[in-house]
């Protein structure tokens, strides 16, 4: 089963898809960054750097089996001003009229949370038309990070629409309900790395699910892990969340550690071997803005289920 994946980012989404057996055709990302840690993990993935999702032409992969992407959260998100259709960086018409040139069996979007609000509701109604008007049956649902192991609260909606012949062959994945490790138990190693005498005293502390990590835009903020609320969120793990370290704490440090880039990348599902491009500021944000890797596995299987459940005919048009 082959897909193209818009607005790729760092990965997260596109190793749940090669996890659950998807083969990618092209990624198709706008930052530099991103596109640098793609090809740096996977040289041999089609990584389109495209200027502009708008100028994309997604004829010349008719016939692919699955268009998944997560879409820029900001028209959407409850922390920005939810500009929705008036955000310039609303990209869902985009997305539609890619899927309208190429007609892929499945379509899977994530999105934040905030997407569901009422204030969203017709969007919502006008975006289902569109895609039910091309042949599919799409639907809603939101998941919580932590339903499927990953050791943060981090809710995302995820949007599927599978062409109307084989919807019935598709079923949401159900939560695992098995608490995921608390940040102590997965970070305790990674503090520990360079000798710190502390490690296991906080390690203990540190026994919550981590809040909500926040990467921020592109164009603004810093590598830190959120706002005030967040941050002490985060105090109450032992963790000082004003900033990021380049490394984990030496054997004598006193006080309250900061998470390094590859910690977060841990917390965000990542595996420990894939790389970041760019510096300590571009590859925090690039992790922070990530969708969790199992969570994307996990939906997918059940589209790669679905889509081979049954010997299925393209679709005309």
């Amino acid at each position: 089963m082959t897909c193209l994946e818009l607005c790729a980012g760092a990965g997260g989404q596109a190793i749940g898809l090669e996890r659950a057996g998807f083969e990618h055709t092209a990624l198709v990302e706008i930052n530099k960054h991103c596109c640098e840690t793609l090809r740096l993990n996977r040289p041999k993935w089609n990584v389109v750097q495209d200027g502009d999702l708008r100028k994309f032409d997604g004829s010349p992969f008719k016939g692919v089996d699955l268009v998944a992407g997560g879409l820029p959260c900001p028209p959407f998100s409850v922390a920005g001003k939810q500009l929705g259709t008036l955000d310039e960086r609303n990209l869902f018409p985009e997305a539609i009229r890619v899927i309208d040139e190429c007609r892929p069996k499945a379509v899977m979007i994530e999105n934040v949370r905030g997407i569901l609000d009422a204030i969203f509701d017709d969007y919502r109604n006008h975006v289902e038309k569109q895609l039910e008007k091309l042949g599919y049956k799409p639907d809603w649902r939101m998941y919580n990070a932590t339903d499927f192991g990953v050791s943060q609260l981090r809710p995302r909606v995820l949007f599927v629409a599978v062409r109307k012949d084989l919807y019935d062959n598709f079923s949401w994945p159900m939560p695992r309900f098995v608490l995921p490790p608390t940040v102590g138990e997965l970070l305790g190693d990674l503090m520990a790395a360079n000798g710190w005498k502390g490690a296991k005293q906080w390690a203990m502390k540190a026994d919550a699910i981590a809040p909500t990590v926040v990467g921020g835009s592109h164009k603004h903020g810093g590598p830190d892990l959120g706002p005030t609320r967040a941050r002490k969120a985060w105090e109450s793990l032992g963790v000082d969340g004003l900033g990021i370290w380049n490394e984990a704490p030496g054997p004598d440090f006193v006080g309250m550690p900061r998470l390094t880039v590859r910690m977060v990348a841990r917390l965000q599902g990542f595996p420990d071997d894939w790389q970041f491009a760019g510096g300590k500021t571009q590859s925090y944000r690039q992790v922070g803005n990530a969708f969790p890797p199992p969570v994307a596995c996990a939906v997918a299987e059940q589209v790669m289920k679905c889509l081979r459940s049954r010997k299925v005919v393209p679709m005309a048009g």
